[in-house]
């Protein structure tokens, strides 16, 4: 079938299909089946011939209110166990289309569709769950302007290619959801659909340029009726046995042989509130954290927290007018990576009635033997509670604690979130830090309040913030990495749309902030400015100048540059981006008895992907930095390589190979991993992993040398299975 017979074709089942379509201010009802459809992408069940349709989709991006380039029909059923979904995608160039055969949450270069899922309709949370052409699963929780992938829920999906385009059906059990314990039950949705080479997301229902990007105020009801409420009952146990080797001498010798036994449990006490708890629990990491640069850092390294046990209601945490703009030194409040060493924890998450949310923690984490002065175990029980306002707006509070033999810090304070209109966010929050360390002598209390007023259209972005941390406020069980500061911050980014083929739109900022360094009564800046273009449908480049100082140990030094910015989809098998950035930049000495210098600092940092076909992936990653000195001495030279290769057996089984060398300290790491998963928590997982070291035992000094060889230094194996008993 040639390109125009298809255009004819896809118009004609759009026109037939119309009068099946429903207006977006009207909510949704969905078709009860008693008859559950095979999720195969095959739209051949009759529960699909009289199901409840959507058809006009409208564009967001790049821009808003255009007619999809190419035609998208949604439907929507359900039975009383499951929610079903399915859309048909027509596409005029079918052999554009991309798509792979991955792992879970690695489709979002891919073309795919969304159902965006408000399980309460209360506008507070929404649930996303996105499937590529070939049926790939990948799953977020949106709240509070966070989307966040780590989660994981139970849910089916088949996808299709067809010679029009392509088909996706969805299943989603009730028992993956939390929605309100009411009849009839009402939630809201949004369909999507993506296209990476025009980078164009459509939607249904249509979004309001008016209130740009809030999402969560634009959805459409949907009323469902006999569904079941359930006492959900799951059951997780979870073996793994690690063996490690490390370096003695010239050869390696066993450092650890380890099995473990670990059980998870969940207990809904009604649909929309339920109870976990884990004994032992099994937080293995499968994949290594990204090598980071190291060196010169005048903060900790942030690592993401991608434990499955802390990520149900996690993304509730996020407290408002926290990084609020880039110079906010709040990343977060709760941050659970820094329970080390779980020995057991229980939550409660979920509605306690239609306005109010709680997303509750108790872990007790075990202490490395040299901190046994500070007992053998810390307490940190975290409780958040939020109350639904009007459309997305809410008030909420905040007490978390890390209790330990004689010491303590605890964080209490409220926040908020109202909308001023449709297109305007004022956010704030209050808090207080009270703190007792060991050996420190008096008790230590600490203040932090923010402020942040945001706008945002379709052609234009506009933020205000305000930000005050005393010196003494502490956070142990968040992340922040600054206090003692008083700042305020003004941001404005027009958008310029010009009529034509090759350009988008182009994105132009202004950023302005002013901090008071409290410790030494200095006032530092940060302003940049730049241009940004999209360009040719899936390709991006960026130009700021920045002008900014830093105050560091009493002093003042210029931190400013050039910043450059250049990558897309520039093929459907090919996606690479480079930064590169030139500035002025602090030695931060941490000896009180050495300074502080000025230096200069460059940074590049490269990403490609290729893809030949679906089941192959190669990924590389270079990232590099350096540091000079004003009178030119070199101080350090840091490259950092990272090579993947993925084979995709099929939607359950992959084998990917990794490989990491740090020119700086010398050091390759290798990862091999052979991963099932038929769904999340239903999992096998066989690892080995290998550090070598440019180094040379020297029997004479009883030393290590430096070498121009290879040496493995460490050794790993590790195997991993569990199993989901969902009662």
């Amino acid at each position: 079938m040639n390109n125009g017979l298809k255009t004819i074709f896809s118009l004609t089942c759009l026109i037939c299909l119309s009068i099946l379509t429903l207006d977006a201010a009207e909510p949704l009802k969905p078709v009860r089946t008693n008859l559950s459809p095979v999720i195969d992408g095959i739209l051949d069940d009759p529960i699909w011939k009289n199901v409840t349709r959507v058809t006009d989709f409208k564009t967001f991006l790049p821009d808003f209110g255009k007619d999809g380039s190419q035609i998208t029909i949604g439907y929507a059923a359900y039975d009383s166990e499951n929610l079903y979904f399915a859309y048909r995608c027509f596409d005029t160039e079918p052999d554009k289309i991309k798509t792979s055969i991955n792992s879970r949450d690695n489709i979002i270069q891919d073309d795919w569709v969304c159902i965006n899922l408000d399980s309460f309709n209360d506008q507070q949370a929404l649930t996303a769950f996105y499937i590529n052409p070939n049926g790939i699963q990948a799953d977020s929780k949106f709240s509070a302007g966070n989307e966040d992938f780590n989660g994981d829920l139970v849910w089916y999906s088949a996808g299709k290619l067809i010679d029009s385009g392509y088909i996706v059906e969805v299943q989603i059990p009730l028992k993956s959801l939390r929605y309100s314990d009411k009849e009839p039950v009402i939630m809201s949705v949004m369909f999507e659909r993506y296209i990476s080479r025009f980078s164009e997301h459509s939607s249904f229902p249509e979004l309001d340029p008016a209130k740009g990007m809030s999402i969560l105020t634009q959805m459409v009801p949907l009323e469902y009726s006999g569904i079941k409420h359930y006492t959900l009952l799951e059951l997780l146990p979870a073996v793994t046995y690690s063996y490690k080797s490390t370096l003695e001498k010239n050869r390696l010798v066993k450092d650890e042989s380890k099995p473990d036994l670990s059980l998870t449990m969940k207990y809904g006490i009604t649909s929309d509130l339920v109870l976990d708890g884990t004994l032992n629990p099994d937080f293995s990491q499968i994949e290594s954290d990204a090598g980071q640069v190291d060196v010169n850092l005048r903060y900790d390294l942030f690592y993401a927290e991608k434990r499955p046990f802390f990520l149900e209601g996690y993304e509730n945490f996020r407290i408002a007018a926290t990084q609020a703009s880039e110079l906010d030194p709040v990343v977060s409040l709760v941050h659970t990576r820094t329970i080390v060493n779980p020995i057991a924890g229980i939550k409660l998450t979920g509605k306690i009635n239609k306005n109010n949310t709680i997303s509750s923690i108790y872990a007790a984490d075990e202490l490395p033997d040299e901190f046994n002065i500070e007992g053998k175990y810390s307490h940190v029980p975290i409780v958040r509670v939020k109350s639904a306002l009007s459309d997305d707006s809410y008030i909420g509070g905040l007490a978390a604690s890390v209790e330990k033999k004689d010491s303590y810090n605890r964080v209490i304070g409220l926040d908020e979130m109202y909308r001023l209109g449709d297109e305007s966010m004022l956010e704030s929050h209050f808090l207080g830090s009270f703190s007792k360390y060991t050996g420190a002598g008096d008790k230590i209390n600490g203040h932090a309040l923010g402020i942040n007023y945001s706008k945002s259209t379709r052609d234009l972005g506009f933020g205000v913030s305000v930000k005050e941390i005393s010196k003494d406020f502490a956070a142990d069980m968040g992340y922040i990495n600054r206090t003692g500061i008083f700042s305020f911050t003004g941001l404005i980014r027009p958008r310029y749309y010009p009529k034509s083929d090759f350009f988008q739109f182009i994105t132009f900022e202004v950023f302005t902030g002013q901090t008071k360094d409290k410790y030494s009564n200095l006032w530092e800046t940060f302003n940049h400015v730049s241009i940004q273009p999209y360009f040719l449908g899936s390709l991006t480049a960026k130009a700021k100048y920045s002008y900014s100082t830093e105050i560091f140990r009493g002093e003042k030094f210029k931190t400013g540059g050039f910043h450059f910015l250049f990558g897309g989809q520039f093929s459907k098998e090919f996606n690479a981006s480079i930064l590169y950035r030139h500035i002025n930049s602090i030695y931060y000495e941490r000896d009180p008895l050495k300074n502080p210098f000025q230096g200069v600092t460059n940074r590049i940092t490269v990403a490609a992907l290729y893809q030949p076909f679906d089941q192959l992936s190669a990924e590389a990653n270079f990232i590099f930095s350096d540091f000079h000195s004003t009178s030119g001495e070199k101080l350090y030279r840091y490259p950092l390589y990272r090579g993947k290769l993925t084979y995709q057996l099929n939607k359950y089984l992959f084998f990917r190979g990794i490989a990491e060398y740090n020119e700086y300290k010398k050091i390759l790491i290798t990862d091999f991993l052979a991963s099932f998963t038929y769904i999340p928590g239903t999992v096998a997982y066989l690892g080995y992993g290998s550090m070598y070291e440019k180094i040379n035992w020297n029997e004479d000094t009883d030393m290590y040398d430096s070498s121009n060889r290879f040496l493995e230094s460490a050794r790993g194996l590790f195997f991993k299975m569990s199993y989901l008993w969902r009662l």
